[in-house]
């Protein structure tokens, strides 16, 4: 029936579903992936960890902001942006640690760890396609899953260079553009929310 509301509640669903899937898959390879990462001593798997928790953060905040106003949702996606931000910064101090203190990864574990996570984030990406540009905090889950995707190949990448040199730093390398992806989609997701929210102020001052 038109003016239902009946679109509205079916999209807000879908959305729902779209970010429950995305929330388990992140949160599950979180738990794998920071524990294969500790045991492998890899700074690209513990910084692609850190990514996944980092999504599944967005995703819950994300579940949050389905069926509220646009101010609510370009929050969420600020307070998403934001704990994005922190974790990279993060990984940037972890990845200084280990270049002073020294590190020792296990590259079999890096490449076999960093397929299992591509493979979980192309699933994610397949999932939400089709939300890529809808609203923003699904414009945010789109642009950390396609970040993610660039992260696991670097993985496997460092894992490859691990085990052809026999040397550490393709792992610190790699940490640290995984590190300077999540920052990236952090101020990215922090741009849109802030535009978002411009527009909107200045779509209430035109109706007044």
């Amino acid at each position: 029936m038109s003016g239902c509301g009946c679109e509205v509640e079916i999209k807000d669903q879908t959305q729902k579903k779209v970010l429950y899937w995305l929330l388990g898959i992140n949160a599950v390879m979180f738990v794998v992936e920071m524990s294969v990462g500790l045991l492998a001593d890899s700074t690209a798997l513990i910084a692609d960890s850190l990514d996944m928790l980092a999504d599944a953060v967005v995703y819950g905040i994300g579940i949050y902001a389905v069926g509220k106003t646009i101010i609510l949702k370009a929050n969420a996606a600020k307070i998403s942006g934001y704990f994005q931000l922190i974790l990279g910064l993060i990984i940037l101090f972890d990845i200084a640690r280990r270049s002073i203190l020294g590190s020792d990864p296990e590259s079999l574990l890096m490449m076999g760890m960093g397929f299992v996570a591509l493979i979980a984030n192309v699933i994610c990406l397949l999932i939400i396609r089709k939300q890529k540009s809808g609203e923003v905090h699904m414009r945010a889950s789109w642009i950390f899953s396609a970040n993610d995707v660039i992260a696991n190949m670097g993985v496997i990448l460092a894992g490859v260079t691990v085990y052809l040199f026999d040397t550490r730093w393709p792992d610190l390398v790699i940490g640290l553009i995984v590190s300077i992806i999540v920052l990236r989609g952090a101020i990215s997701i922090l741009k849109d929310a802030k535009q978002e929210l411009r527009n909107n102020r200045q779509s209430i001052g035109e109706a007044l």
